[in-house]
């Protein structure tokens, strides 16, 4: 499954050839793990392990010097972009997953400006202008399945680290937290989701310094459109349906684990960290098993979504069943 090869800005293909066809995108195994310390929910979420003696903190130094980058090769069909486009979870538009494409049309996200603040050198306001630029100087192609059916996306974006690079996050950051746009007058079906918005979302640092943790701008060759969280979003391929929190407008580096919005809704079914895992039920159903977009037949769900080579390490002494 492994290539030597890597896409470059130059080489990438008309949609309209993207199926069938395979793709390349940059991936790194990252040296060390990190590990929590302070929890901030401790009675909905145990502890993770320590860390082994002599085991240290994933950095963003430890990234860019210690990674050995590799290529994926990804053989599958696309995801057609008619699905991908009308077929979402987006609840401050709707929830409606046929009807979010409908109600987000129009939405405008110029200008834009995502912070990054908390526990960093270096506290920022980046605009969409220096983030696409970001995007062009680092752009990576991945095929990711995502949402809670299953889907394979060309998604073009750039890895979350190297964002987290231009602030310099503190030895104190453990943990990075996201939080979404949410305005009622532009979002008025918002309500009807039950949730208390604005939507956030949280990694462990290792997590959001692996190079398979991205920043989505675009799809398809094409810019981010609104239903799948334009202008901004995050892409995490091995918690797919789970971390792809939409249309970004902070990022907080903090020191205790940060709350989620489906861990605060509904803590017994959505655990922080979010691991594709079969062999752990939801309570209402088995996630032994998913279904793609235009399939009729169930596959097997795959651990870690078929990318436990690289990130299983992260995990390493935890028990998954309880740390869900």
């Amino acid at each position: 499954m492994k290539s030597d090869s890597d896409i470059n800005a130059s080489e990438i293909t008309d949609k309209r050839d993207y199926f069938n066809r395979r793709w390349f995108m940059k991936g790194a195994i990252l040296a060390g793990t990190a590990t929590a310390t302070g929890l901030l929910y401790r009675s909905l979420n145990a502890p993770p392990p320590e860390l082994p003696k002599g085991e240290k903190i994933a950095t963003v130094q430890s990234v860019t010097s210690s990674a050995a980058n590799s290529g994926f090769t990804v053989n599958e069909k696309l995801t057609s972009l008619e699905d991908i486009t009308n077929y979402n979870n987006f609840y401050e538009f709707s929830t409606s997953k046929s009807s979010v494409a409908t109600e987000a049309k129009g939405f405008v996200t110029r200008p834009w400006s995502v912070s990054v603040e908390g526990l960093v050198n270096k506290p920022a306001v980046f605009d969409l202008e220096e983030l696409l630029r970001i995007e062009q100087e680092e752009r990576v192609y991945r095929m990711r399945c995502v949402e809670g059916w299953s889907m394979v996306i060309p998604w073009v974006g750039f890895p979350l680290f190297k964002l987290l690079q231009r602030v310099e996050p503190l030895p104190a950051a453990r943990y990075v937290a996201f939080q979404s746009f949410y305005d009622p007058k532009r979002m008025p079906n918002a309500f009807a989701s039950g949730l208390d918005l604005p939507y956030v979302e949280g990694l462990r640092i290792d997590e959001a310094l692996h190079p398979l943790a991205i920043l989505a701008t675009g799809l398809y060759g094409e810019t981010l459109p609104p239903q799948d969280g334009a202008p901004i979003r995050l892409v995490v391929p091995w918690k797919y349906g789970f971390k792809g929190i939409k249309s970004i407008v902070k990022i907080k580096l903090v020191a205790e684990q940060p709350p989620t919005t489906w861990n605060i809704q509904a803590p017994n079914e959505y655990g922080f960290y979010s691991n594709v895992n079969p062999d752990v039920d939801h309570p209402r159903w088995s996630q032994a098993t998913e279904r793609r977009i235009g399939e009729y037949s169930r596959r097997k769900t795959l651990m870690f979504n078929g990318y436990a080579e690289q990130v299983a390490h992260l995990y390493e002494g935890m028990d998954l069943h309880r740390d869900f």
